[in-house]
Protein backbone atom coordinates (compact mmCIF):
# COMPACT_ATOMS: atom_id res chain seq x y z
CA UNK A 1 0.00 0.00 0.00
CA UNK A 2 2.94 2.29 0.98
CA UNK A 3 4.73 1.61 -2.37
CA UNK A 4 1.07 2.34 -4.49
CA UNK A 5 1.04 5.59 -2.90
CA UNK A 6 4.32 6.57 -3.22
CA UNK A 7 4.37 5.51 -7.16
CA UNK A 8 1.04 7.89 -6.92
CA UNK A 9 2.29 10.51 -5.41
CA UNK A 10 5.32 10.46 -7.52
CA UNK A 11 3.57 10.66 -10.42
CA UNK A 12 1.82 13.54 -9.15
CA UNK A 13 4.17 15.19 -8.65
CA UNK A 14 5.90 14.95 -11.62
CA UNK A 15 2.55 16.35 -13.40
CA UNK A 16 2.56 19.27 -11.27
CA UNK A 17 5.86 19.80 -11.80
CA UNK A 18 5.58 19.68 -15.83
CA UNK A 19 2.11 21.74 -15.08
CA UNK A 20 4.61 24.22 -13.52
CA UNK A 21 7.03 24.26 -15.62
CA UNK A 22 4.64 25.20 -18.74
CA UNK A 23 2.87 27.52 -16.78
CA UNK A 24 6.08 29.26 -15.48
CA UNK A 25 7.32 29.45 -19.43
CA UNK A 26 8.51 32.92 -20.93
CA UNK A 27 6.84 35.71 -19.61
CA UNK A 28 3.94 37.25 -22.02
CA UNK A 29 5.88 39.46 -24.76
CA UNK A 30 4.67 43.21 -23.62
CA UNK A 31 2.74 44.75 -26.96
CA UNK A 32 5.07 46.90 -29.21
CA UNK A 33 3.47 49.89 -30.01
CA UNK A 34 4.51 51.62 -32.78
CA UNK A 35 4.72 55.61 -32.49
CA UNK A 36 5.48 57.87 -35.01
CA UNK A 37 6.98 61.37 -33.66
CA UNK A 38 8.75 64.73 -33.92
CA UNK A 39 9.77 64.62 -30.06
CA UNK A 40 13.23 66.21 -29.78
CA UNK A 41 16.31 63.86 -29.56
CA UNK A 42 16.86 64.74 -26.16
CA UNK A 43 13.28 64.66 -24.94
CA UNK A 44 12.82 60.96 -26.00
CA UNK A 45 14.28 59.32 -23.29
CA UNK A 46 12.49 60.67 -20.46
CA UNK A 47 9.13 60.44 -22.47
CA UNK A 48 9.24 56.89 -23.64
CA UNK A 49 10.67 55.83 -19.96
CA UNK A 50 8.02 58.06 -18.02
CA UNK A 51 5.24 55.84 -20.34
CA UNK A 52 6.92 52.58 -20.00
CA UNK A 53 7.70 52.69 -16.29
CA UNK A 54 3.82 52.93 -16.08
CA UNK A 55 3.01 50.64 -18.84
CA UNK A 56 5.51 47.69 -18.18
CA UNK A 57 3.44 45.39 -20.49
CA UNK A 58 3.84 48.00 -23.16
CA UNK A 59 7.21 49.31 -25.42
CA UNK A 60 7.02 51.89 -27.46
CA UNK A 61 8.80 51.45 -30.95
CA UNK A 62 9.90 55.23 -32.24
CA UNK A 63 9.88 56.36 -35.46
CA UNK A 64 11.56 59.60 -35.41
CA UNK A 65 11.53 62.38 -37.87
CA UNK A 66 10.67 66.20 -38.44
CA UNK A 67 7.09 67.59 -38.70
CA UNK A 68 6.89 67.70 -42.41
CA UNK A 69 8.54 64.52 -43.16
CA UNK A 70 6.45 62.34 -40.48
CA UNK A 71 3.35 63.95 -41.93
CA UNK A 72 3.90 63.01 -45.42
CA UNK A 73 5.08 59.60 -44.73
CA UNK A 74 1.52 59.34 -42.93
CA UNK A 75 0.07 60.49 -45.79
CA UNK A 76 2.25 58.24 -47.67
CA UNK A 77 0.83 55.48 -46.21
CA UNK A 78 -2.85 55.95 -45.47
CA UNK A 79 -4.01 53.20 -47.36
CA UNK A 80 -1.88 50.94 -45.06
CA UNK A 81 -1.00 52.86 -41.78
CA UNK A 82 2.19 51.31 -40.33
CA UNK A 83 2.04 53.46 -36.89
CA UNK A 84 -0.79 53.17 -34.07
CA UNK A 85 -0.33 56.10 -32.35
CA UNK A 86 1.14 59.71 -33.12
CA UNK A 87 3.14 61.59 -30.17
CA UNK A 88 4.38 64.89 -30.87
CA UNK A 89 3.60 65.90 -33.89
CA UNK A 90 1.98 69.73 -34.63
CA UNK A 91 -1.42 69.90 -33.99
CA UNK A 92 -2.39 71.50 -37.91
CA UNK A 93 -0.55 68.22 -39.40
CA UNK A 94 -2.93 65.99 -37.10
CA UNK A 95 -6.05 68.03 -37.84
CA UNK A 96 -4.84 67.40 -41.99
CA UNK A 97 -4.61 63.57 -40.95
CA UNK A 98 -8.21 63.94 -39.18
CA UNK A 99 -9.53 65.71 -42.37
CA UNK A 100 -8.66 62.45 -44.68
CA UNK A 101 -10.29 60.37 -42.41
CA UNK A 102 -7.62 58.95 -41.19
CA UNK A 103 -7.63 59.39 -36.91
CA UNK A 104 -9.83 57.62 -34.39
CA UNK A 105 -11.54 59.16 -31.81
CA UNK A 106 -10.74 58.82 -28.21
CA UNK A 107 -11.80 60.91 -24.88
CA UNK A 108 -8.50 60.16 -22.73
CA UNK A 109 -8.92 59.87 -18.82
CA UNK A 110 -8.50 63.45 -17.47
CA UNK A 111 -9.26 64.98 -20.78
CA UNK A 112 -11.71 67.75 -18.72
CA UNK A 113 -8.77 69.21 -16.97
CA UNK A 114 -6.85 69.98 -20.09
CA UNK A 115 -7.28 73.08 -21.39
CA UNK A 116 -10.07 73.96 -24.06
CA UNK A 117 -7.85 75.13 -26.89
CA UNK A 118 -5.00 72.22 -26.33
CA UNK A 119 -7.93 69.65 -27.82
CA UNK A 120 -9.83 68.78 -30.22
CA UNK A 121 -13.52 70.66 -29.94
CA UNK A 122 -15.10 67.69 -31.37
CA UNK A 123 -16.61 65.16 -28.67
CA UNK A 124 -15.03 62.59 -28.85
CA UNK A 125 -11.88 64.53 -29.86
CA UNK A 126 -9.64 63.04 -32.43
CA UNK A 127 -6.53 64.67 -31.03
CA UNK A 128 -5.19 66.02 -27.90
CA UNK A 129 -2.11 68.87 -27.24
CA UNK A 130 0.56 68.65 -24.84
CA UNK A 131 2.26 71.90 -25.22
CA UNK A 132 3.19 74.71 -27.52
CA UNK A 133 6.24 75.75 -29.12
CA UNK A 134 6.75 79.12 -30.64
CA UNK A 135 9.12 80.87 -32.68
CA UNK A 136 11.91 82.17 -31.92
CA UNK A 137 15.18 83.78 -33.26
CA UNK A 138 18.99 83.10 -32.28
CA UNK A 139 20.90 85.86 -32.63
CA UNK A 140 25.20 85.64 -32.24
CA UNK A 141 26.40 88.20 -30.53
CA UNK A 142 29.93 87.87 -31.70
CA UNK A 143 29.47 86.94 -35.11
CA UNK A 144 26.44 89.93 -35.33
CA UNK A 145 29.46 92.54 -34.45
CA UNK A 146 31.94 90.59 -36.91
CA UNK A 147 29.72 91.80 -39.75
CA UNK A 148 27.99 95.13 -37.50
CA UNK A 149 24.81 93.37 -38.10
CA UNK A 150 22.31 95.51 -35.35
CA UNK A 151 20.15 92.91 -33.46
CA UNK A 152 16.48 92.92 -34.53
CA UNK A 153 13.68 93.61 -33.14
CA UNK A 154 11.21 92.68 -35.20
CA UNK A 155 10.20 90.03 -37.92
CA UNK A 156 10.56 92.95 -40.72
CA UNK A 157 13.77 94.33 -39.33
CA UNK A 158 14.96 91.07 -40.63
CA UNK A 159 13.64 91.57 -44.13
CA UNK A 160 16.34 94.94 -44.39
CA UNK A 161 19.21 94.08 -47.21
CA UNK A 162 21.96 94.58 -43.92
CA UNK A 163 21.07 90.82 -43.05
CA UNK A 164 21.76 89.94 -46.87
CA UNK A 165 23.64 86.15 -46.33
CA UNK A 166 23.20 86.12 -42.67
CA UNK A 167 19.66 84.17 -42.03
CA UNK A 168 18.83 80.62 -42.19
CA UNK A 169 15.26 79.27 -41.39
CA UNK A 170 13.70 75.42 -41.56
CA UNK A 171 12.10 74.31 -45.13
CA UNK A 172 8.18 74.71 -44.34
CA UNK A 173 7.89 71.17 -46.14
CA UNK A 174 9.77 69.11 -43.70
CA UNK A 175 9.75 71.41 -40.34
CA UNK A 176 6.59 72.23 -38.54
CA UNK A 177 8.43 74.64 -36.86
CA UNK A 178 9.51 76.05 -40.31
CA UNK A 179 5.15 75.94 -41.47
CA UNK A 180 4.15 77.83 -38.13
CA UNK A 181 6.53 80.71 -39.52
CA UNK A 182 5.17 80.70 -42.65
CA UNK A 183 1.61 80.44 -41.97
CA UNK A 184 2.11 83.21 -38.73
CA UNK A 185 3.37 85.82 -41.47
CA UNK A 186 0.10 85.09 -43.47
CA UNK A 187 -2.22 85.93 -40.68
CA UNK A 188 -0.02 88.47 -39.41
CA UNK A 189 0.64 90.71 -42.29
CA UNK A 190 -2.29 89.12 -44.73
CA UNK A 191 -1.38 86.82 -47.58
CA UNK A 192 -0.28 89.35 -50.40
CA UNK A 193 2.11 91.33 -47.82
CA UNK A 194 2.66 88.07 -46.11
CA UNK A 195 4.35 87.04 -49.38
CA UNK A 196 5.59 90.19 -49.95
CA UNK A 197 8.00 89.50 -46.88
CA UNK A 198 8.97 86.28 -47.61
CA UNK A 199 10.42 87.12 -51.22
CA UNK A 200 12.19 90.28 -49.20
CA UNK A 201 13.14 87.88 -46.58
CA UNK A 202 14.29 85.31 -49.03
CA UNK A 203 16.93 87.73 -50.78
CA UNK A 204 18.82 87.70 -47.18
CA UNK A 205 18.59 83.75 -46.44
CA UNK A 206 21.55 81.55 -46.66
CA UNK A 207 19.68 78.96 -46.78
CA UNK A 208 16.67 76.72 -45.82
CA UNK A 209 17.60 73.95 -43.48
CA UNK A 210 14.84 70.45 -42.99
CA UNK A 211 15.17 70.58 -39.23
CA UNK A 212 13.57 73.16 -36.96
CA UNK A 213 16.30 72.73 -34.76
CA UNK A 214 19.46 73.26 -36.83
CA UNK A 215 19.07 76.57 -37.61
CA UNK A 216 19.67 76.91 -33.73
CA UNK A 217 22.61 75.33 -33.52
CA UNK A 218 23.91 77.01 -37.23
CA UNK A 219 23.36 80.24 -35.15
CA UNK A 220 24.95 78.85 -31.72
CA UNK A 221 28.42 77.47 -33.57
CA UNK A 222 28.40 80.71 -35.54
CA UNK A 223 28.47 79.29 -38.82
CA UNK A 224 25.31 82.47 -39.87
CA UNK A 225 25.02 84.88 -37.58
CA UNK A 226 20.97 84.27 -37.41
CA UNK A 227 18.91 81.19 -37.25
CA UNK A 228 15.09 81.07 -36.71
CA UNK A 229 14.02 78.12 -34.76
CA UNK A 230 11.63 77.60 -31.62
CA UNK A 231 12.26 78.45 -27.87
CA UNK A 232 13.22 75.44 -26.66
CA UNK A 233 15.92 74.75 -28.88
CA UNK A 234 17.44 78.60 -28.86
CA UNK A 235 17.19 78.28 -25.21
CA UNK A 236 18.83 75.12 -24.98
CA UNK A 237 21.87 76.11 -26.96
CA UNK A 238 22.20 79.44 -24.47
CA UNK A 239 22.58 76.95 -21.66
CA UNK A 240 25.05 75.07 -23.09
CA UNK A 241 26.82 78.41 -23.15
CA UNK A 242 26.55 79.21 -27.04
CA UNK A 243 26.98 83.22 -27.61
CA UNK A 244 23.27 83.90 -28.61
CA UNK A 245 20.46 86.00 -27.33
CA UNK A 246 16.79 85.07 -27.80
CA UNK A 247 14.69 87.44 -30.07
CA UNK A 248 10.90 87.22 -29.92
CA UNK A 249 9.71 89.59 -32.95
CA UNK A 250 7.56 92.42 -31.61
CA UNK A 251 4.59 91.80 -34.26
CA UNK A 252 4.23 88.17 -32.16
CA UNK A 253 5.15 84.43 -32.09
CA UNK A 254 3.89 82.24 -34.69
CA UNK A 255 3.40 78.68 -32.70
CA UNK A 256 1.25 75.21 -32.73
CA UNK A 257 0.61 72.82 -30.36
CA UNK A 258 2.74 69.39 -29.85
CA UNK A 259 -0.18 66.75 -30.03
CA UNK A 260 -1.24 63.01 -29.93
CA UNK A 261 -3.59 61.00 -32.02
CA UNK A 262 -4.69 57.40 -32.43
CA UNK A 263 -3.90 56.23 -36.10
CA UNK A 264 -7.64 54.62 -37.54
CA UNK A 265 -6.97 50.96 -38.22
CA UNK A 266 -4.28 50.25 -35.39
CA UNK A 267 -4.70 46.67 -34.15
CA UNK A 268 -3.30 47.63 -30.71
CA UNK A 269 -6.11 50.59 -30.05
CA UNK A 270 -6.05 49.90 -26.20
CA UNK A 271 -2.20 50.00 -25.37
CA UNK A 272 -2.40 53.22 -28.03
CA UNK A 273 -5.54 54.53 -25.52
CA UNK A 274 -2.81 54.17 -22.61
CA UNK A 275 -0.19 56.43 -23.96
CA UNK A 276 -2.80 58.86 -24.88
CA UNK A 277 -4.03 58.93 -21.26
CA UNK A 278 -0.33 59.04 -20.53
CA UNK A 279 0.28 61.87 -23.06
CA UNK A 280 -2.81 64.49 -20.86
CA UNK A 281 -1.55 63.20 -17.56
CA UNK A 282 -0.07 65.57 -14.63
CA UNK A 283 3.43 63.23 -14.77
CA UNK A 284 3.38 63.79 -18.82
CA UNK A 285 2.95 67.48 -18.70
CA UNK A 286 5.36 67.76 -15.76
CA UNK A 287 8.10 66.39 -18.52
CA UNK A 288 6.59 69.08 -20.77
CA UNK A 289 7.03 71.74 -18.44
CA UNK A 290 10.46 70.98 -18.47
CA UNK A 291 11.18 71.77 -21.57
CA UNK A 292 8.01 74.55 -22.35
CA UNK A 293 6.58 77.52 -21.16
CA UNK A 294 3.16 76.30 -21.97
CA UNK A 295 1.38 73.28 -21.20
CA UNK A 296 -1.95 71.52 -21.63
CA UNK A 297 -2.76 71.39 -17.92
CA UNK A 298 -3.35 74.63 -16.38
CA UNK A 299 -0.95 75.37 -13.60
CA UNK A 300 2.27 72.85 -14.25
CA UNK A 301 4.20 75.81 -16.21
CA UNK A 302 7.21 76.60 -14.85
CA UNK A 303 9.51 79.71 -15.93
CA UNK A 304 12.15 78.38 -17.92
CA UNK A 305 15.61 79.88 -18.17
CA UNK A 306 16.25 82.27 -20.78
CA UNK A 307 12.36 82.73 -21.17
CA UNK A 308 10.48 85.92 -20.41
CA UNK A 309 7.45 84.93 -17.80
CA UNK A 310 5.30 86.98 -20.22
CA UNK A 311 6.20 85.06 -23.43
CA UNK A 312 2.49 83.39 -23.53
CA UNK A 313 1.35 86.98 -24.14
CA UNK A 314 3.48 86.74 -27.27
CA UNK A 315 1.85 83.70 -29.14
CA UNK A 316 -0.15 85.37 -32.21
CA UNK A 317 -4.22 84.50 -32.29
CA UNK A 318 -3.57 81.60 -34.43
CA UNK A 319 -6.12 80.39 -36.70
CA UNK A 320 -5.23 76.38 -36.45
CA UNK A 321 -8.52 75.32 -38.77
CA UNK A 322 -6.98 77.84 -41.36
CA UNK A 323 -3.53 76.83 -41.36
CA UNK A 324 -4.56 73.26 -41.70
CA UNK A 325 -7.16 74.05 -44.28
CA UNK A 326 -4.68 75.60 -46.40
CA UNK A 327 -1.22 73.62 -46.13
CA UNK A 328 -1.13 72.23 -49.04
CA UNK A 329 -1.42 75.47 -50.78
CA UNK A 330 0.94 77.65 -49.00
CA UNK A 331 3.69 74.86 -49.36
CA UNK A 332 2.90 74.62 -52.63
CA UNK A 333 3.26 78.37 -53.40
CA UNK A 334 6.51 78.53 -50.88
CA UNK A 335 8.58 75.60 -52.72
CA UNK A 336 7.64 77.47 -56.44
CA UNK A 337 9.13 80.46 -54.39
CA UNK A 338 11.97 79.64 -52.31
CA UNK A 339 12.83 76.21 -52.63
CA UNK A 340 16.15 77.01 -54.55
CA UNK A 341 18.19 77.53 -51.37
CA UNK A 342 17.09 74.64 -49.41
CA UNK A 343 19.73 72.50 -48.61
CA UNK A 344 20.06 69.24 -50.16
CA UNK A 345 17.66 65.89 -47.99
CA UNK A 346 19.60 63.45 -46.59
Amino acid sequence: MQTKLTRRGALLLATLTLAGAIGSGPATAATELVVYTALEADQIKAYKEGFEKQNPDITIKLVRDSTGIITARLLAEKANPQADVVWRVAATSLMLLDQEGMLDTYAPKGLEAVTANFRDPKSPPAWTGMDAWMATVAFNTVEAQKRNLPKPESWKDLAKPIYKGALVMPNPNSSGTGYLMVSSWLQLFGEAEGWKFMDALHDNMAVYTHSGSKPARMAATGEYPIGFSFEYRASSEKAKGAPIDLVFPKEGLGWDMEATAILKGSKRVEAARKLVDFSVSREANEFYAKNFAVVALPGVAKPLPHLPETIATMMIKNDFAWAAKNRERILKEWQTRYDGKSEPKS
